[in-house]
């Protein structure tokens, strides 16, 4: 999602201390923003009790971060018995309510909540996800409608990793990923066209988004993908075609041009610029010419609101939950269009589908009509889910693929190039 904040003020906001920049109040909402968006992972409090029979300590880098990663209950992102403080209620099956943020109507826990609460701690928001904890997608047979999880199916998938077809794909309305109610996705074949160009930027610093070919040697993304703490960061690699003979292709990305109006600051703050969330990269191979790439159009300004609220949307991106696979959507829509250049929709996107493209089929042609952004807060509901439309930078594409736009390009918004840091996780969308 958005980067929000640095380390430092989410350790003031989780242990009651002040910041200058910080509202003296915050939702679990606000801070689960926060969490869901930094480059390390946060301590977020210990647990003082013992369950009998499962023993540790904390020495894994990720302990005491609100997630259990021990292999035999959790992520797998810790050794063996080194997470103790985040895994303990699990295992002991003693779930409770003692996060400061329980019982408030949302469920707080990281991963499919705010990211608020130590997991085991919300369980009167959270019961409705427990069972789909630490489940995903990623077998390489995912969403065939058959059960494949070793001792409830063929055991042709790890354990875990079969979760639609083995658990369902009914979600709550209460999940913090974009499945409203229902997980409809498909894997999509990455050796044809046009899922063949849409791939995925994985930058210097470790973070990953998707983003498309609209150009021979040029790629639309979400700005927020190449920002940190107020930086341009745009310096990694774009890969795509993942299924195609010989594998994928790779190519650096060299040069981009965002909205003049971004600001990293305010689009993370505020909802008011979330049209500005996307960005235009050039990588140093024409990946295009032997892949193709996808037209871009206008569709509200083509069709009218109405008109493209009726037009079916087909949607992928490499989501968190689906290991290296191409997931998507077919034939969802608009749901809401607005003013300020963006649209709300129904497509199941979630972390890593940043970036992605909604696009349309006219013919034997492909556009992209949008790219996924944020959320945006929703009192009486659910999350809304935000997409740029490109009308936003349709006029620039042109002089940007023939160079004569790029980072050298006098900005507006703010925003201070910079080069690539040293890699590090990113946490979140």
């Amino acid at each position: 999602m958005r980067i929000l904040a640095s380390l430092a003020l989410v350790a003031a906001l989780l242990s009651g201390g002040a910041h200058a920049d910080a509202p003296e109040r915050m939702s679990s909402r606000d801070i689960g923003r926060y969490l869901h968006t930094l480059q390390v992972k946060p301590g977020m409090g210990t647990g003082p009790a013992s369950p009998s029979g499962f023993t540790g300590d904390d020495s894994c880098r990720w302990a005491n971060d609100g997630e259990c990663d021990d292999p035999r209950y959790g992520t797998g992102a810790c050794q063996q018995g080194t997470d103790y403080s985040d895994c303990w209620r699990i295992v002991a099956g003693t779930e409770d309510d003692s996060c400061r943020w329980a019982s408030d109507g949302e469920c707080d826990e990281p991963g499919f909540g705010t990211g608020a609460c130590t997991q085991g701690t919300d369980i009167s928001d959270c019961g409705d996800v427990v069972e789909l904890r630490f489940r995903t997608d990623a077998c390489e047979t995912a969403f065939n409608g058959v059960c494949e999880e070793p001792g409830i199916g063929s055991g042709r998938c790890a354990a875990r990793t079969d979760r639609a077809d083995c658990a369902g794909r009914d979600r709550p309305m209460t999940i913090n990923d974009h499945f409203f109610g229902h997980d409809d996705r498909v894997f999509m074949n990455t050796a044809v066209f046009p899922w063949v160009v849409v791939g995925e930027i994985h930058l210097d610093r470790g973070s990953a988004c998707t983003a498309t070919l609209v150009g021979e040697d040029v790629l639309i993304t979400a700005s927020h993908c190449i920002h940190d703490n107020g930086q341009v960061q745009f310096a990694g690699r774009f890969e795509t075609g993942f299924a195609l003979p010989g594998g994928p292709r790779t190519a650096r990305i060299i040069d981009y041009f965002i909205d003049p109006d971004w600001d990293h600051a305010r689009f993370s703050g505020t909802d008011e610029i979330d049209n500005t969330d996307w960005a235009l990269l050039r990588i140093d191979t024409p990946l295009g010419r032997e892949l193709g790439f996808v037209g871009a159009r206008g569709l509200v300004d083509a069709l009218g609101n109405r008109g493209a609220m009726r037009t079916d949307l087909y949607q992928a991106g490499y989501s968190w939950d689906t290991g290296a696979h191409l997931s998507g959507n077919e034939r969802c829509h608009m749901t809401e269009i607005y003013a300020d250049g963006t649209m709300a929709h129904d497509c199941d996107t979630t972390r890593g589908d940043s970036g992605s493209p909604f696009m349309i089929r006219d013919g034997a042609d492909w556009y992209i009509v949008a790219t996924d952004s944020n959320f945006r807060r929703n009192p009486n509901g659910p999350f809304i889910y935000i997409a740029a439309r490109s009308e936003n930078w349709i006029e620039y594409l042109e002089d940007f693929a023939a160079g004569r736009l790029g980072r050298q390009t006098a900005m507006r918004g703010g925003v201070k190039p910079g080069v690539a840091a040293g890699p590090d996780p990113l946490i979140g969308k």
